[in-house]
């Protein structure tokens, strides 16, 4: 069985629980790959949700993990690289179903919402959840279709 391998950043706001996610991941045998901070002097989360969304981009990581004030800004970011459906979650049930529903590739929490431990058990939950397929991937599908500028709806004809 192939090792899953996580791409995790966060700014000042989210560096703190960072460490604390990255120790629990390790202890479950993933690994961890670290895009910053180095630490918890003021940061701007857009340079860490690009080096996340990239990684997992282009395949060196199967998935990733962002941390800032609320996850929102992270979100933007993230969802900014082509390929990346980054979803924030303060609930378990939010986790499930950004992976159920949406194959989330990008995990955003916010480090002034959250504590590490509600974090862990979040991402303990998007981590074992699978993507149902379906009616869902024709959803997903439809978010790479409006990647490339064409209408959601294949039957749209946009002029």
């Amino acid at each position: 069985m192939a090792i899953m391998r996580i791409a995790i950043g966060a700014d000042h706001w989210g560096f703190k629980a960072k460490e604390f996610l990255k120790k629990k991941l390790r202890d479950e045998e993933i690994e961890v790959i670290d895009f910053g901070a180095p630490d918890d002097r003021r940061s701007d989360h857009p340079i860490f949700a690009d080096r996340v969304a990239r990684s997992v981009r282009r395949g060196e990581s199967d998935r990733g993990v962002l941390i800032c004030g609320s996850g929102i800004g992270m979100v933007i970011g993230a969802n900014k690289v082509k390929g990346i459906r980054a979803a924030p979650a303060r609930t378990v049930e939010d986790a499930e179903l950004s992976r159920l529903h949406n194959d989330a590739n990008v995990l955003a929490l916010g480090g002034k919402v959250l504590t590490p431990e509600q974090m862990w058990e979040i991402l303990s939950v998007w981590l074992k959840t699978e993507f149902l397929g379906g009616k869902y991937k024709e959803r997903v599908d439809m978010y790479h279709r409006i990647e490339e500028d064409l209408p959601a709806d294949p039957n749209e004809d946009r002029n």
